[in-house]
C-alpha cells in the first residue's frame, strides 16, 4: 500500500470502523484486519517520509488511561498520537481510579466531550467494555486480563515482514495461556496461520477463546493446546513466549516458576522447532526465566521487532477509528 491508497483508505472510511472500538480481535474482519495491517506496513515504512497518511494538525486528541506499568504500549501510544499530529493525554491509575473512585461509564462520558479517542490499559476486562457502551468515543484495548489486540497486530505485522505471509504458517506459543496467547490464536487464524500452546495443567487458555478461534478458522485442527512444549514446536515457524507472571499475579511467582520450570524456551527447544523458527516475545522478558538470554538475544529473535511494531500498528488502529 503506498501513502495515496492509505490517505484514502483512512479518509474515505472504506473499512467502516470510524468511530468503532477495538477490544478484541474478534471485533475486526479478515478483511478489516488485513487491510489494517497493509496500513501499518505503510506507516513502518514511511515513518520519515515527509509525505503524511493523517495528519491531525493538533485538532485530535487521545486519553491514554493506565491502570498497569507499561513501557511499549505507553511510549508507542503517545508517539503514535503525536505522529498522527494529535494530542496525547496519559493517566495514571490514582488520576481515574476506574471502578473505585469513578464508575467506568462515568469517566469514558467525560473524555468523550474532550477528547476524540481512549486507549485503556485495565485489569479487567468489563472496565473497557463499560466504557465503550457508555459513550461514542472509540475506546481502544491497550490490554486488558482477556485479550491485548494491539499486541497481536504488531505480531503479526512482524510475521508477515519476516515471513511473506501469515498463511500456512504454524506459530507455537510456550507458557502460559494467558491475554497475549488470546489474541494471538484470534489473529493467527483470521489471517490463515494454525496455533500449537503448549501450556501447563491448570494454565491453558480459555476454552471459549480456543473455540472462537477454531470457529473463525472454520475447522478444529487451526489451534491445538497441549502441555508438552517439544510437541508443539515441531517444525513451527516462530515460537512465542511470555513471562510467567503477569501484573496482578505477583503472589503465584514463586508457585508458577516451579509449574512452568520445563517450559522455558532455550536453545534445545528452538533446535527442536528447526532453523526456521524465529523467536517472538512480547516482553518485557524475565531472562533465565520463560527464555535464556541466549535466544533472546540471538539470530532468530524478532522481539524487537515486534516491540517497533508496536507503534506503526497503534498509528493504524487509531487512524481507522478515529480517522483523517
Amino acid at each position: 500500500m503506498n501513502i495515496a491508497d492509505a490517505r484514502d483508505l483512512v479518509a474515505q472510511d472504506v473499512l467502516g470502523l470510524k468511530g468503532t472500538s477495538l477490544l478484541s480481535i474478534r471485533d475486526w474482519s479478515r478483511q478489516q484486519v488485513t487491510a489494517a495491517l497493509e496500513l501499518a506496513d505503510c506507516y513502518a515504512r514511511n515513518r520519515r517520509s515527509v509525505e503524511t497518511v493523517v495528519d491531525w494538525q493538533g485538532r485530535r486528541a487521545v486519553a491514554m488511561i493506565f491502570e498497569k506499568a507499561s513501557l511499549r504500549t505507553r511510549v508507542t501510544f503517545d508517539l503514535a498520537t503525536r505522529e498522527l499530529g494529535g494530542m496525547p493525554v496519559a493517566l495514571g491509575p490514582a488520576e481515574v481510579g476506574l471502578g473505585t473512585r469513578e464508575e467506568p461509564g462515568d469517566v469514558a462520558r467525560n473524555l468523550a466531550r474532550w477528547v476524540d479517542g481512549i486507549v485503556a490499559r485495565v485489569y479487567k476486562h468489563e472496565m473497557l467494555v463499560a466504557m465503550r457502551d457508555a459513550c461514542g468515543a472509540p475506546v481502544v484495548n491497550a490490554l486488558s486480563d482477556q485479550e491485548h489486540p494491539c499486541q497481536a497486530l504488531a505480531d503479526a505485522l512482524t510475521l508477515i515482514q519476516h515471513k511473506g505471509s501469515m498463511e500456512g504458517l504454524t506459530v507455537a506459543w510456550v507458557g502460559d495461556g494467558n491475554n497475549v496467547l488470546h489474541s494471538l490464536m484470534l489473529v493467527s487464524v483470521l489471517l490463515g496461520a494454525r496455533v500449537r500452546a503448549a501450556c501447563p495443567a491448570g494454565y491453558e487458555p480459555h476454552e471459549c477463546i480456543v473455540a472462537a478461534a477454531q470457529s473463525l478458522a472454520g475447522r478444529p485442527d487451526a489451534v491445538s493446546v497441549t502441555s508438552d512444549p517439544l510437541e508443539a514446536v515441531q517444525g513451527a515457524d516462530a515460537i512465542y513466549t511470555d513471562v510467567w507472571t503477569s501484573m496482578g499475579q505477583e503472589a503465584e511467582a514463586e508457585v508458577r516458576r516451579g509449574v512452568f520450570s520445563r517450559y522455558q524456551v532455550n536453545q534445545r527447544l528452538m533446535d527442536a522447532a528447526g532453523p526456521q523458527a524465529l523467536f517472538m516475545h512480547c516482553m518485557p522478558a524475565h531472562r533465565g526465566d520463560e527464555v535464556t538470554s541466549e535466544v533472546l538475544d540471538g539470530p532468530a529473535s524478532v522481539a524487537l521487532d515486534q516491540a517497533e511494531n508496536r507503534l506503526h500498528a497503534q498509528k493504524a488502529v487509531l487512524s481507522l477509528l478515529i480517522g483523517a
